[in-house]
Protein backbone atom coordinates (compact mmCIF):
# COMPACT_ATOMS: atom_id res chain seq x y z
CA UNK A 1 0.00 0.00 0.00
CA UNK A 2 1.53 3.45 -1.23
CA UNK A 3 1.91 6.31 1.40
CA UNK A 4 1.69 9.54 -0.50
CA UNK A 5 4.07 11.95 1.16
CA UNK A 6 4.06 16.10 0.88
CA UNK A 7 7.56 17.46 0.28
CA UNK A 8 7.62 21.16 1.03
CA UNK A 9 10.16 23.94 -0.06
CA UNK A 10 12.36 24.26 2.87
CA UNK A 11 13.38 27.26 4.64
CA UNK A 12 17.13 27.65 2.50
CA UNK A 13 19.05 29.61 5.41
CA UNK A 14 19.40 33.08 5.56
CA UNK A 15 16.21 34.57 6.12
CA UNK A 16 15.07 33.71 2.76
CA UNK A 17 11.21 33.58 2.92
CA UNK A 18 10.34 32.35 -0.68
CA UNK A 19 11.82 31.22 -3.86
CA UNK A 20 11.17 31.39 -7.90
CA UNK A 21 10.80 27.62 -9.43
CA UNK A 22 13.35 28.30 -12.45
CA UNK A 23 13.22 24.36 -14.07
CA UNK A 24 11.91 21.17 -12.69
CA UNK A 25 13.77 18.36 -12.64
CA UNK A 26 11.48 15.73 -12.24
CA UNK A 27 7.83 14.65 -14.17
CA UNK A 28 4.83 13.35 -12.42
CA UNK A 29 5.18 9.32 -12.45
CA UNK A 30 9.14 10.09 -12.35
CA UNK A 31 10.64 7.43 -9.56
CA UNK A 32 13.36 8.93 -7.27
CA UNK A 33 15.62 8.45 -4.70
CA UNK A 34 16.41 9.98 -1.24
CA UNK A 35 18.13 13.23 -2.11
CA UNK A 36 17.59 13.01 -5.57
CA UNK A 37 17.08 16.88 -6.56
CA UNK A 38 13.56 17.71 -8.10
CA UNK A 39 13.29 21.17 -8.84
CA UNK A 40 16.08 24.06 -9.51
CA UNK A 41 14.56 27.34 -7.55
CA UNK A 42 16.22 30.55 -7.15
CA UNK A 43 16.52 33.07 -4.44
CA UNK A 44 17.40 36.03 -3.99
CA UNK A 45 20.75 35.21 -3.09
CA UNK A 46 21.28 32.46 -5.39
CA UNK A 47 20.31 29.50 -7.87
CA UNK A 48 19.56 26.16 -5.65
CA UNK A 49 19.26 22.52 -6.20
CA UNK A 50 16.65 21.30 -4.12
CA UNK A 51 16.84 17.53 -3.08
CA UNK A 52 13.56 15.52 -1.95
CA UNK A 53 14.09 13.51 1.50
CA UNK A 54 11.78 11.08 0.19
CA UNK A 55 12.55 8.33 -2.15
CA UNK A 56 9.61 6.74 -4.55
CA UNK A 57 7.28 7.75 -7.53
CA UNK A 58 6.19 11.30 -8.25
CA UNK A 59 2.48 11.84 -8.43
CA UNK A 60 1.98 15.71 -8.33
CA UNK A 61 4.47 19.11 -8.57
CA UNK A 62 2.67 22.13 -7.14
CA UNK A 63 3.51 25.79 -9.39
CA UNK A 64 4.74 26.24 -12.90
CA UNK A 65 8.41 27.33 -14.03
CA UNK A 66 8.55 31.08 -12.91
CA UNK A 67 5.90 30.84 -9.92
CA UNK A 68 7.37 31.94 -6.89
CA UNK A 69 6.53 30.08 -3.67
CA UNK A 70 6.84 30.68 -0.19
CA UNK A 71 8.71 28.62 2.13
CA UNK A 72 6.83 26.02 3.78
CA UNK A 73 4.48 25.97 0.51
CA UNK A 74 4.00 22.20 -1.11
CA UNK A 75 6.71 20.93 -3.99
CA UNK A 76 5.70 17.67 -5.02
CA UNK A 77 3.69 14.74 -3.67
CA UNK A 78 5.96 11.45 -3.63
CA UNK A 79 4.18 8.15 -3.39
CA UNK A 80 6.63 5.63 -0.78
CA UNK A 81 6.38 1.96 -1.05
CA UNK A 82 4.68 1.82 -4.24
CA UNK A 83 5.16 -0.76 -7.03
CA UNK A 84 6.77 0.77 -10.12
CA UNK A 85 6.12 -0.27 -13.51
CA UNK A 86 8.53 -3.61 -14.79
CA UNK A 87 10.37 -2.63 -11.32
CA UNK A 88 10.61 -3.63 -7.81
CA UNK A 89 8.49 -2.01 -5.26
CA UNK A 90 9.66 1.59 -3.95
CA UNK A 91 11.45 0.69 -0.01
CA UNK A 92 9.24 2.07 2.53
CA UNK A 93 11.60 2.89 4.75
CA UNK A 94 11.72 6.19 2.56
CA UNK A 95 9.12 8.00 4.30
CA UNK A 96 11.78 8.20 7.09
CA UNK A 97 13.67 10.55 5.29
CA UNK A 98 16.69 11.51 4.85
CA UNK A 99 17.59 13.28 7.53
CA UNK A 100 19.62 16.01 5.19
CA UNK A 101 20.24 19.18 6.98
CA UNK A 102 18.32 22.04 5.12
CA UNK A 103 16.75 24.38 7.78
CA UNK A 104 12.68 22.78 8.07
CA UNK A 105 13.57 20.44 5.41
CA UNK A 106 10.15 18.60 5.81
CA UNK A 107 12.14 15.53 7.41
CA UNK A 108 10.00 15.69 10.54
CA UNK A 109 7.51 17.99 11.95
CA UNK A 110 7.24 21.90 10.94
CA UNK A 111 8.14 23.99 14.05
CA UNK A 112 4.78 25.27 15.63
CA UNK A 113 5.87 28.76 14.38
CA UNK A 114 5.85 28.20 10.58
CA UNK A 115 2.56 29.19 8.65
CA UNK A 116 1.14 26.43 7.04
CA UNK A 117 -0.30 27.47 3.79
CA UNK A 118 -2.93 26.54 0.94
CA UNK A 119 -1.09 24.71 -2.09
CA UNK A 120 -2.10 25.10 -5.83
CA UNK A 121 -4.10 22.41 -7.21
CA UNK A 122 -1.74 19.53 -8.09
CA UNK A 123 -1.24 18.40 -11.65
CA UNK A 124 -3.66 15.24 -12.09
CA UNK A 125 -1.73 12.48 -11.40
CA UNK A 126 -3.50 9.60 -13.10
CA UNK A 127 -2.65 10.02 -16.89
CA UNK A 128 1.15 9.39 -16.54
CA UNK A 129 1.68 7.56 -12.96
CA UNK A 130 1.19 3.98 -12.45
CA UNK A 131 -2.26 2.45 -11.99
CA UNK A 132 -1.15 1.86 -8.24
CA UNK A 133 0.05 5.14 -7.29
CA UNK A 134 -2.74 6.67 -9.40
CA UNK A 135 -5.54 4.77 -6.84
CA UNK A 136 -3.44 6.57 -3.91
CA UNK A 137 -5.60 8.61 -2.34
CA UNK A 138 -4.28 12.30 -2.17
CA UNK A 139 -2.82 14.07 0.43
CA UNK A 140 -5.12 16.10 2.51
CA UNK A 141 -3.71 19.85 2.51
CA UNK A 142 -4.29 22.20 5.25
CA UNK A 143 -5.91 25.79 4.45
CA UNK A 144 -4.14 28.75 5.63
CA UNK A 145 -5.26 30.23 8.41
CA UNK A 146 -8.02 32.83 8.08
CA UNK A 147 -7.25 36.14 9.93
CA UNK A 148 -8.80 37.25 12.77
CA UNK A 149 -12.45 38.00 11.51
CA UNK A 150 -11.64 37.43 7.45
CA UNK A 151 -12.62 34.61 6.29
CA UNK A 152 -9.71 31.74 5.07
CA UNK A 153 -7.86 32.71 1.62
CA UNK A 154 -8.55 36.23 1.78
CA UNK A 155 -6.77 39.29 2.93
CA UNK A 156 -7.46 40.77 5.91
CA UNK A 157 -9.43 43.91 3.70
CA UNK A 158 -11.93 41.58 1.35
CA UNK A 159 -15.10 39.80 2.29
CA UNK A 160 -14.65 36.55 0.33
CA UNK A 161 -11.93 33.96 -0.82
CA UNK A 162 -9.19 34.61 -2.92
CA UNK A 163 -6.75 32.33 -4.63
CA UNK A 164 -3.40 33.49 -2.68
CA UNK A 165 -1.09 30.88 -0.81
CA UNK A 166 2.11 33.76 -0.41
CA UNK A 167 1.61 35.61 2.47
CA UNK A 168 4.01 37.90 0.83
CA UNK A 169 1.69 38.46 -1.92
CA UNK A 170 -1.22 39.27 0.76
CA UNK A 171 1.49 41.75 2.92
CA UNK A 172 2.56 43.58 -0.48
CA UNK A 173 -1.46 43.99 -1.56
CA UNK A 174 -2.03 45.05 2.31
CA UNK A 175 0.79 47.58 2.19
CA UNK A 176 -0.51 49.21 -0.88
CA UNK A 177 -3.74 49.14 0.11
CA UNK A 178 -4.65 46.96 -3.32
CA UNK A 179 -8.03 44.58 -3.06
CA UNK A 180 -6.97 41.12 -4.17
CA UNK A 181 -10.61 40.05 -5.07
CA UNK A 182 -10.42 42.92 -7.97
CA UNK A 183 -6.95 41.02 -9.69
CA UNK A 184 -6.57 38.08 -12.03
CA UNK A 185 -4.08 35.41 -11.10
CA UNK A 186 -1.99 34.55 -13.68
CA UNK A 187 -0.74 31.17 -11.74
CA UNK A 188 -2.10 27.61 -11.72
CA UNK A 189 -6.34 27.70 -11.57
CA UNK A 190 -6.12 31.78 -11.72
CA UNK A 191 -3.69 31.90 -8.53
CA UNK A 192 -2.38 35.25 -7.33
CA UNK A 193 1.59 35.45 -7.93
CA UNK A 194 4.03 38.13 -6.75
CA UNK A 195 4.27 39.23 -10.52
CA UNK A 196 0.44 39.57 -10.66
CA UNK A 197 0.54 42.30 -7.58
CA UNK A 198 3.29 43.99 -8.87
CA UNK A 199 2.04 44.42 -12.19
CA UNK A 200 -0.77 46.20 -10.93
CA UNK A 201 1.37 48.61 -8.73
CA UNK A 202 3.52 49.29 -11.77
CA UNK A 203 0.54 51.31 -13.82
CA UNK A 204 -0.92 52.70 -10.38
CA UNK A 205 -0.92 56.04 -9.26
CA UNK A 206 -1.52 57.73 -5.59
CA UNK A 207 -5.73 57.77 -4.96
CA UNK A 208 -5.42 62.06 -4.62
CA UNK A 209 -3.60 62.18 -7.73
CA UNK A 210 -6.01 60.01 -9.80
CA UNK A 211 -8.87 61.63 -8.61
CA UNK A 212 -7.36 65.05 -10.19
CA UNK A 213 -6.71 63.47 -13.26
CA UNK A 214 -9.29 63.38 -15.70
CA UNK A 215 -7.87 60.71 -18.27
CA UNK A 216 -7.26 58.58 -15.86
CA UNK A 217 -3.24 57.92 -17.00
CA UNK A 218 -1.36 55.61 -15.07
CA UNK A 219 2.37 55.88 -15.91
CA UNK A 220 3.73 58.93 -17.91
CA UNK A 221 4.37 58.01 -21.76
CA UNK A 222 7.82 56.42 -22.19
CA UNK A 223 8.30 55.50 -18.84
CA UNK A 224 9.16 51.87 -17.71
CA UNK A 225 9.13 50.27 -14.32
CA UNK A 226 11.75 47.28 -12.97
CA UNK A 227 10.73 45.14 -10.14
CA UNK A 228 13.36 45.27 -7.16
CA UNK A 229 13.11 41.36 -6.70
CA UNK A 230 15.47 38.76 -6.71
CA UNK A 231 19.23 39.79 -6.67
CA UNK A 232 18.36 43.60 -7.50
CA UNK A 233 16.01 43.35 -4.48
CA UNK A 234 18.16 41.59 -2.30
CA UNK A 235 20.69 43.93 -3.06
CA UNK A 236 19.20 47.38 -2.53
CA UNK A 237 17.61 46.20 0.68
CA UNK A 238 21.20 45.55 1.85
CA UNK A 239 22.55 48.77 0.57
CA UNK A 240 19.61 50.77 1.88
CA UNK A 241 20.18 49.04 5.55
CA UNK A 242 23.65 49.69 5.50
CA UNK A 243 22.64 53.42 4.64
CA UNK A 244 20.07 53.06 7.38
CA UNK A 245 22.28 51.87 10.64
CA UNK A 246 25.96 51.97 9.47
CA UNK A 247 27.55 55.78 10.40
CA UNK A 248 30.65 55.38 7.35
CA UNK A 249 32.94 57.40 6.55
CA UNK A 250 35.81 57.34 3.68
CA UNK A 251 39.36 57.68 3.15
CA UNK A 252 41.37 57.38 0.21
CA UNK A 253 45.26 57.57 -0.86
CA UNK A 254 47.09 56.66 -4.33
CA UNK A 255 49.70 54.01 -4.37
CA UNK A 256 52.68 53.29 -7.04
CA UNK A 257 52.03 49.80 -7.43
CA UNK A 258 54.89 49.23 -10.21
CA UNK A 259 56.90 47.02 -7.67
CA UNK A 260 53.68 44.95 -7.08
CA UNK A 261 53.07 44.65 -10.95
CA UNK A 262 56.50 43.13 -11.31
CA UNK A 263 56.48 40.82 -8.08
CA UNK A 264 53.20 39.25 -9.98
CA UNK A 265 54.99 38.97 -12.93
CA UNK A 266 58.09 37.42 -11.59
CA UNK A 267 55.76 35.03 -10.13
CA UNK A 268 53.82 33.72 -13.01
CA UNK A 269 57.08 33.45 -14.83
CA UNK A 270 58.10 30.83 -12.58
CA UNK A 271 56.16 28.11 -14.42
CA UNK A 272 53.71 26.99 -11.43
CA UNK A 273 50.08 28.23 -11.39
CA UNK A 274 49.76 31.69 -12.18
CA UNK A 275 48.54 34.24 -9.12
CA UNK A 276 45.80 36.42 -10.04
CA UNK A 277 46.35 40.19 -8.70
CA UNK A 278 43.28 39.90 -6.73
CA UNK A 279 44.56 36.89 -4.30
CA UNK A 280 47.45 39.24 -3.90
CA UNK A 281 45.29 42.07 -2.93
CA UNK A 282 43.85 39.82 -0.77
CA UNK A 283 46.96 38.78 0.95
CA UNK A 284 47.57 42.29 1.59
CA UNK A 285 43.89 43.07 3.29
CA UNK A 286 44.52 39.83 5.58
CA UNK A 287 47.93 41.00 6.59
CA UNK A 288 46.04 44.33 7.17
CA UNK A 289 43.49 43.47 9.69
CA UNK A 290 45.96 40.99 11.45
CA UNK A 291 47.41 44.51 12.43
CA UNK A 292 43.73 46.63 12.93
CA UNK A 293 41.45 44.16 13.80
CA UNK A 294 38.88 46.45 14.84
CA UNK A 295 38.15 46.77 10.96
CA UNK A 296 37.65 42.62 10.88
CA UNK A 297 34.22 43.37 12.99
CA UNK A 298 30.45 43.90 13.21
CA UNK A 299 28.18 45.62 15.65
CA UNK A 300 25.73 43.99 17.82
CA UNK A 301 23.78 46.78 18.87
CA UNK A 302 21.46 44.76 21.01
CA UNK A 303 24.35 44.00 23.28
CA UNK A 304 26.50 47.36 22.66
CA UNK A 305 29.28 45.74 21.75
CA UNK A 306 32.07 45.37 19.14
CA UNK A 307 32.45 42.05 18.12
CA UNK A 308 36.30 41.38 16.74
CA UNK A 309 36.68 38.08 14.56
CA UNK A 310 39.71 35.81 14.94
CA UNK A 311 38.96 34.88 11.45
CA UNK A 312 38.77 36.66 7.69
CA UNK A 313 36.06 35.40 5.73
CA UNK A 314 36.73 37.60 3.17
CA UNK A 315 33.88 38.94 0.62
CA UNK A 316 34.59 40.28 -3.09
CA UNK A 317 32.40 41.63 -5.31
CA UNK A 318 31.51 40.24 -8.45
CA UNK A 319 29.45 41.45 -11.36
CA UNK A 320 27.12 39.08 -13.08
CA UNK A 321 24.15 38.72 -15.33
CA UNK A 322 21.78 38.16 -12.72
CA UNK A 323 23.41 41.53 -11.17
CA UNK A 324 25.69 42.12 -8.09
CA UNK A 325 26.90 39.12 -5.95
CA UNK A 326 29.25 38.84 -3.17
CA UNK A 327 30.87 35.38 -2.89
CA UNK A 328 33.21 34.73 0.55
CA UNK A 329 36.63 32.68 0.53
CA UNK A 330 36.42 31.16 3.82
CA UNK A 331 39.31 31.65 5.98
CA UNK A 332 41.12 33.72 3.69
CA UNK A 333 44.36 34.66 6.60
CA UNK A 334 45.41 30.82 5.83
CA UNK A 335 45.24 30.59 2.09
CA UNK A 336 48.18 31.75 0.66
CA UNK A 337 48.19 33.66 -3.07
CA UNK A 338 48.07 30.09 -4.92
CA UNK A 339 44.96 29.11 -2.58
CA UNK A 340 43.23 32.57 -2.72
CA UNK A 341 43.56 32.56 -6.82
CA UNK A 342 41.78 29.20 -6.93
CA UNK A 343 38.80 29.97 -4.23
CA UNK A 344 38.62 33.68 -6.29
CA UNK A 345 38.33 31.18 -9.84
CA UNK A 346 35.86 28.42 -8.66
CA UNK A 347 33.90 31.15 -6.57
CA UNK A 348 33.67 33.49 -9.85
CA UNK A 349 32.78 30.82 -12.48
CA UNK A 350 30.26 29.63 -10.00
CA UNK A 351 28.41 33.11 -10.06
CA UNK A 352 28.43 33.51 -13.49
CA UNK A 353 26.85 30.38 -13.82
CA UNK A 354 24.39 31.03 -11.29
CA UNK A 355 25.64 27.63 -9.06
CA UNK A 356 26.67 30.27 -6.01
CA UNK A 357 24.44 28.51 -2.47
CA UNK A 358 23.29 30.78 0.06
CA UNK A 359 26.53 29.80 1.93
CA UNK A 360 28.81 30.76 -0.27
CA UNK A 361 27.26 34.05 -0.64
CA UNK A 362 26.96 34.48 3.39
CA UNK A 363 29.06 34.77 6.75
CA UNK A 364 31.77 37.84 5.16
CA UNK A 365 33.48 39.44 7.70
CA UNK A 366 35.37 42.15 5.27
CA UNK A 367 34.80 42.57 1.79
CA UNK A 368 37.34 43.13 -1.11
CA UNK A 369 35.56 45.32 -3.92
CA UNK A 370 38.14 45.56 -7.37
CA UNK A 371 36.42 48.49 -9.11
CA UNK A 372 38.97 49.05 -11.68
CA UNK A 373 37.84 46.27 -13.60
CA UNK A 374 35.06 48.77 -14.83
CA UNK A 375 38.20 51.14 -15.87
CA UNK A 376 37.21 53.86 -12.92
CA UNK A 377 39.91 55.16 -10.42
CA UNK A 378 38.32 55.70 -7.22
CA UNK A 379 35.07 55.34 -5.65
CA UNK A 380 33.35 55.46 -2.32
CA UNK A 381 32.08 51.90 -1.06
CA UNK A 382 29.14 51.59 0.70
CA UNK A 383 29.69 48.87 3.73
CA UNK A 384 28.61 45.06 3.01
CA UNK A 385 26.38 45.15 6.03
CA UNK A 386 26.65 43.77 9.12
CA UNK A 387 30.00 44.12 8.44
CA UNK A 388 32.19 46.76 9.34
CA UNK A 389 34.55 48.09 6.43
CA UNK A 390 35.03 47.09 2.64
CA UNK A 391 38.60 48.01 0.78
CA UNK A 392 38.22 49.63 -2.66
CA UNK A 393 41.02 49.80 -5.73
CA UNK A 394 40.61 51.37 -8.57
CA UNK A 395 42.23 51.19 -11.69
CA UNK A 396 46.03 50.97 -12.51
CA UNK A 397 47.05 52.67 -14.98
CA UNK A 398 50.31 54.62 -15.91
CA UNK A 399 50.83 58.03 -14.29
CA UNK A 400 53.50 60.43 -13.64
CA UNK A 401 54.94 59.91 -10.37
CA UNK A 402 58.01 61.41 -8.14
CA UNK A 403 60.11 58.35 -7.73
CA UNK A 404 63.29 58.31 -6.14
CA UNK A 405 63.14 61.96 -5.97
CA UNK A 406 62.68 62.40 -9.76
CA UNK A 407 59.50 62.69 -12.03
CA UNK A 408 58.57 59.15 -13.63
CA UNK A 409 55.79 57.25 -15.14
CA UNK A 410 54.41 55.20 -12.48
CA UNK A 411 51.56 52.23 -12.28
CA UNK A 412 49.09 53.99 -9.86
CA UNK A 413 46.18 52.44 -7.88
CA UNK A 414 43.60 54.62 -5.61
CA UNK A 415 42.79 52.84 -2.90
CA UNK A 416 39.68 53.75 -0.84
CA UNK A 417 38.69 52.74 2.67
CA UNK A 418 34.96 52.53 3.77
CA UNK A 419 34.68 52.05 6.83
CA UNK A 420 32.21 52.16 10.44
CA UNK A 421 32.98 54.86 12.62
CA UNK A 422 31.60 53.05 16.04
CA UNK A 423 34.16 50.67 15.31
CA UNK A 424 36.96 52.82 15.35
CA UNK A 425 38.27 56.68 14.81
CA UNK A 426 40.25 58.12 11.81
CA UNK A 427 43.93 56.81 13.52
CA UNK A 428 43.00 53.31 13.07
CA UNK A 429 41.67 53.09 9.60
CA UNK A 430 44.40 55.50 8.38
CA UNK A 431 46.61 53.35 9.57
CA UNK A 432 44.89 50.05 7.89
CA UNK A 433 44.90 52.22 5.26
CA UNK A 434 48.33 53.23 4.85
CA UNK A 435 49.28 49.42 5.61
CA UNK A 436 47.79 48.31 2.80
CA UNK A 437 49.35 51.39 -0.07
CA UNK A 438 53.08 50.06 1.85
CA UNK A 439 52.69 46.74 0.58
CA UNK A 440 51.30 47.64 -2.92
CA UNK A 441 54.12 49.65 -2.84
CA UNK A 442 56.94 47.79 -1.50
CA UNK A 443 56.00 44.06 -1.38
CA UNK A 444 59.06 43.02 0.70
CA UNK A 445 56.62 44.59 3.49
CA UNK A 446 54.59 42.34 3.13
CA UNK A 447 56.87 39.65 3.68
CA UNK A 448 57.78 41.01 7.00
CA UNK A 449 54.15 40.56 8.23
CA UNK A 450 53.52 37.03 7.48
Amino acid sequence: MAQVLEFKLPDLGEGLTEAEIVRWLVQVGDVVAVDQPVVEVETAKAMVEVPCPYGGVVTARFGEEGTELPVGAPLITVAVGAPVSGGPEVPAKGAEGSGNVLVGYGTSEAPARRRRVRSARPEPAASVTPASVAAAPAPVLPAAPALPGVPAGATDRSAGPVPVISPLVRRLARENNLDLRELTGSGPEGLILRADVENVLRGAVPQEQAAQSPSGSSAPTGSRRVPLKGVRGAVADKLSRSRREIPDATCWVDADATELMRARAAMNASGGPKISLLALLARICTAALARFPELNSTVDLAAREVVQFDHVHLGFAAQTERGLVVPVVRDAHARDAEGLTAEFARLTEAARDGRLTPADLTGGTFTLNNYGVFGVDGSTPIINHPEAAMLGVGRIIPKPWVHEGELAVRQVVQLSLTFDHRVCDGGTAGGFLRHVADCVEQPAVLLRTL
